[in-house]
């Protein structure tokens, strides 16, 4: 049985990496990672982070919770049916195409791709693509029980990901005040692309790929399947930090996956109620990205220019200024001994000792701290620092 599993794995791999979508992802994210770069340089004259920084984060970053969820869903024998996959790979394509990443929260997609079998099979319409037969679902069918507690392991996924990425995708981009002054907002888009290895139960793949092979517990037999699942997040923030506002969002989306995935578990008991927790759980989500959403359109900047000094807007990667400890929201107010309010004073400053730089910084809670490093004539944009102008 484990060498019949083992050659499964390895043609699973194969065939994720000739799955449309997988390559469809690719795209995106270049395309989120180039419109990014270019509303940096039009900002600010520079990007932040390299414009392949998105596809990087996205074929890595979810690489361990995609091993993790991996286990827990062969291990639980969380099966899910070819024609639910085909479903889902099309919502997700025609969510990426929409450009609104809002939309491809993971309990969202699910939620929107069952409910699609749920109308087929009301409706008694019925269609088949690509040898895959798609003829709907029944709303309180056994298969809801595991969809819903895939889904509530995706949100927490997805809030482990807002928690270790959402601050570092956080775009800088200049806005007007209401009193008509620059004022600096944050932008996120990300795109993750998790392969989870999903359990197809009975003659699901092998009636319609005849070679696909299969392994059994039991009287029952399975297929197991590598499918690039992608989780979208978008959001944009002025009146807190990112590096404080994407731990409590991300705390927020943690709790309802907890609060999805205990649903989905009752369903076992009762399968009303993991129906009704996917629907909840795809209201909540939006509402949530709606509420803090609400929160940061006050018109209250938590990054503008300061009367205390130079406000640092943005910290390029690997540059001086990021091994100096300096943060987004700080406020530079000497260097090398001067008072800086501008980028041009400051860079006059770093020139009264070009070789090392002096910092006298006021932190978020408003405390002097001094530091320094030495600096580099061929250094990136001077210290590698954007400042609130």
């Amino acid at each position: 049985m484990y060498a019949t599993i083992l050659v499964e794995l390895l043609q699973g791999i194969g065939r994720f990496l000739i799955n449309p979508l997988f390559y469809l992802t690719i795209m995106f994210a270049v395309l989120l990672g180039y419109t990014r770069v270019k509303r940096e340089r039009k900002f600010f004259h520079i990007r932040v982070a390299n414009g392949w920084s998105e596809l990087k984060s996205s074929l890595t970053g979810g690489l361990l919770v995609s091993l993790v969820l991996s286990l827990v869903i062969v291990a639980a024998g969380l099966a899910v049916t070819p024609q639910f996959l085909l479903v889902l790979s099309v919502i997700t394509i025609v969510g990426m195409i929409l450009y609104t990443l809002h939309l491809l929260s993971s309990v969202i997609l699910i939620t929107a791709s069952f409910m699609v079998l749920v109308v087929l099979n009301q409706t008694g319409m019925a269609f088949t693509f690509m040898g895959i037969e798609v003829d709907g679902a029944v709303w309180n069918d056994a298969s809801v029980v595991p969809l819903c507690i895939l889904a509530g392991l995706l949100v927490m996924a997805e809030g482990w990901l807002i928690r270790k990425k959402g601050a570092y995708f956080a775009s800088p981009i200049l806005e007007k005040t209401k009193r008509g002054m620059k004022a600096v907002a944050y932008l996120s888009k990300s795109v993750w692309l998790l392969p989870l290895l999903l359990v197809v139960p009975g003659e699901g793949i092998s009636s319609y790929v005849p070679y696909w092979p299969q392994f059994t517990l039991g009287e029952e037999s399975f297929s197991l399947v590598l499918f690039p699942l992608v989780i979208g997040f978008q959001q944009k923030v002025r009146k807190t930090l990112p590096i404080y506002f994407y731990p409590k969002l991300a705390r927020t989306v943690t709790l309802l996956g907890v609060a999805i995935t205990l649903g989905g578990i009752t369903g076992y008991f009762m399968k009303e109620a993991a129906f009704i927790m996917l629907l909840a759980g795809s209201l909540i989500r939006l509402l949530i990205t709606l509420q803090y959403k609400m929160q940061e359109r006050a018109d209250v900047y938590a990054v503008a220019p300061s009367s205390n000094g130079a406000m640092i807007a943005a910290v390029l990667p690997n540059s001086p200024a990021e091994k100096m400890g300096l943060v987004t929201g700080e406020v530079i107010k000497k260097v090398n001994g001067r008072e800086v309010q501008t980028e041009r004073e400051l860079y006059e400053a770093l020139q009264v000792n070009a070789a090392h730089c002096k910092i006298e910084v006021l932190d978020h809670h408003q405390e002097l701290r001094l530091t320094q490093h030495v600096v580099h004539s061929d250094d990136h944009h001077g210290i590698g620092l954007l400042l609130a102008r």
